[in-house]
């Protein structure tokens, strides 16, 4: 018998050295096996600039209108400023917004730290403070702040895995070439995640394991050692070029001798020696009662971020974090002269992160250090539209089938007017367009045709409503008779898989312009909270006391002394609860004055303890 010759080698591989360990999800190969792209719209959504924040510009210019001293923008710009950079905080789908970002941003962001959701059974409640005492109470988690992409485990780790997946590839392709990510979790997915990221960025380009390990938590119930550790995986864009800055840490000494050669130094823990810092990083996490705390579940310590950041970034490179939650990578970004984008889908980390910003801003001006203002970006109607065109091939009629489903309304065959599309009990149901505001006009013309078909009760769904509608419908409420209740359309409809949606109402907000001496302040006078996210069980409990006290659910507002509908929101005043100060002022304290006497609008935003603003309109002459 003759013996097969097998010299395998370049010419001649070994038939197993073609195959390939690959990560293999539902999802990622359509029916003929092609690979999915990631989907995105045909043309990129246009990020549209709804508020911009500068605190410490806002307060000076004021004040020295007050004291009818010259205020000069320029020479302020360039003293207090880092640069004309505008740092970017933006509300909604990382995916839509970092596929709008790609033209700009593409190959320009060196460095992305994200801790995305990594717990299919984690409960995603979170205690709010109410009023000066700071009540506590659960914000619930069905609505899409606390829901903060449960939807993407709809088919389980595979629907979670395509989810990272189309989001990574885009981190990628906005990634510089000097660029590093880390990407933090936990024990649940930290083995997919390794792999999906070998498959993104390629297993050559992977850095390290980090490894948080902590002292709080992970005890265990029954079996097991206590879980203490987070895993943290950084890989570079290119690691010929990537960013490396070594820090330095402690290493104590067991014993004094034998360490003629290297500097050593000593504090109230002993003797130590400056090493490379390594991969287990012994870093307290928060406690309760430590400042930085913002009452967020999935909040990380400063100075964790501050590691990375000062490890893998210059001052004045860009950071990205598209999972920001409470604004943690922002505020070390900010402090430590980094430029910054952050993305959230949640309504309520937005809030929170713009309130810590905004702190930051003020602190680190105070301190006589340079810092840069920044705006608040969302996708607005163009996201809906998207979602019309994508999911519902175009079809409106489609959209209001939709929203009367999650509703629980039962849609009419044969409306006795155009202008009704379901009914909910007694009483009927219009649903607005997919990309309008709903106006004052649009409201009388629904309630008459109500009144017209005999109708006592009219609840109008909208995405958007018209500033001061809530005001103005108790008039026409009178004069039609008809019991109207205005209710936002809750993007969450928007997301695949959900079953499950809270309609809230929209509050209602009534304020005063007061002038005297040709300076304006404005005063709250009265306000309705909307309560959305109020846990059920407590809801009667908080729609008394919102009677009773309806200023203790406002956690922020600002003023608009210069307001026009063509331009962003800005924040000339505003004031804010705190964890540690929890006083509000009801009436601004600025003084404001025109350069041009005449008439001029204001704006007057509120935003409540669950994230939720309301926003009225007041002209005042002067």
């Amino acid at each position: 018998m003759m013996e097969k010759k097998c010299d395998w080698g370049p010419d001649n591989p070994h038939p197993l050295s073609r195959m390939k360990t690959e990560l293999v999800w539902e999802g990622k190969y359509d029916e003929y096996g092609n690979r999915r792209p990631v989907k995105l719209p045909t043309s990129p959504l246009p990020l549209q600039r709804i508020e911009t924040i500068d605190q410490p510009r806002d307060a000076r210019k004021a004040q020295a209108r007050q004291l009818g001293l010259p205020f000069s923008e320029e020479e302020f710009h360039q003293q207090a400023h880092r640069d004309d950079w505008r740092n970017m905080l933006v509300w909604g789908d990382n995916k839509l917004v970092m596929a709008a970002l790609l033209e700009q941003f593409r190959g320009k962001i060196d460095l992305i730290y994200i801790d995305p959701p990594f717990d299919v059974g984690a409960d995603f409640t979170m205690q709010v403070q109410i009023g000066e005492e700071g009540d506590a109470v659960q914000k619930e988690q069905s609505i899409l702040e606390a829901v903060a992409y449960r939807d993407t485990w709809g088919k389980g780790t595979d629907s979670y895995l395509h989810m990272m997946y189309e989001r990574l590839t885009l981190m990628r392709d906005l990634l510089s070439e000097r660029g590093s990510i880390y990407v933090h979790c936990d024990y649940r997915v930290t083995g997919y995640l390794r792999l999906l990221l070998d498959q993104v960025f390629s297993p050559d380009n992977y850095v390290n394991e980090v490894i948080w390990f902590y002292k709080t938590g992970g005890v265990p119930e029954k079996l097991g050692f206590g879980k203490k550790h987070d895993t943290i995986h950084f890989y570079a864009k290119n690691p010929m070029a990537a960013v490396w800055i070594p820090l330095k840490e402690k290493s104590y000494l067991m014993h004094k001798y034998g360490f003629s050669n290297i500097e050593i130094h000593t504090d109230e823990n002993g003797q130590y020696t400056l090493v490379n810092c390594r991969d287990v990083w012994d870093i307290p996490a928060l406690r309760g009662n430590q400042p930085e705390r913002e009452s967020f579940p999935t909040q990380k310590p400063e100075a964790l971020l501050e590691r990375i950041i000062l490890a893998s970034s210059n001052e004045g490179d860009l950071v990205a974090d598209f999972f920001c939650g409470s604004g943690t990578t922002l505020a070390v970004a900010e402090k430590l002269g980094r430029r910054w984008i952050g993305v959230d889908l949640g309504r309520y980390a937005i809030h929170t992160t713009r309130k810590r910003l905004i702190q930051v801003q003020r602190e680190l001006h105070e301190a006589g250090k340079p810092y840069r203002s920044f705006d608040v970006y969302n996708l607005g109607r163009y996201e809906r539209q998207w979602w019309q065109l994508e999911r519902l091939k175009g079809a409106d009629g489609e959209h209001r089938r939709i929203v009367l489903q999650f509703y629980k309304a039962a849609p009419l065959d044969n409306p006795p007017h155009p202008l009704l599309y379901g009914k909910k009990g007694p009483a009927y149901v219009h649903v607005d367009q997919i990309d309008s505001i709903f106006s004052y006009d649009e409201l009388r013309a629904v309630a008459e045709a109500v009144r017209q078909v005999g109708g006592r009760e009219v609840h109008c769904l909208a995405w958007e409503f018209e500033m001061e509608l809530s005001r103005k419908k108790e008039a026409l409420e009178a004069e039609t008779g008809v019991v109207i209740r205005l209710k936002y359309i809750p993007r969450e409809i928007m997301e695949p898989n959900r079953r499950e949606v809270q309609f809230f109402e929209a509050g209602a907000l009534e304020a005063r312009a007061i002038v005297k001496d040709g300076k304006v302040d404005v005063e709250l006078v009265r306000f309705t909270p909307a309560l959305a996210e109020a846990p059920e069980a407590e809801l009667a409990a908080l729609r008394e006391r919102a009677v009773r006290s309806p200023f203790d659910f406002i956690d922020f507002w600002a003023v608009d002394f210069d307001y026009s509908p063509d331009k962003p929101f800005e924040h000339h005043w505003q004031d804010f609860r705190t964890r540690k100060d929890r006083s509000l002022k009801t009436r601004s304290d600025l003084g404001w004055t025109y350069e041009a006497l005449g008439k001029h609008q204001i704006a007057v935003k509120v935003i409540d303890v669950f994230g939720v603003d309301t926003t009225v309109v007041l002209n005042v002459e002067v």
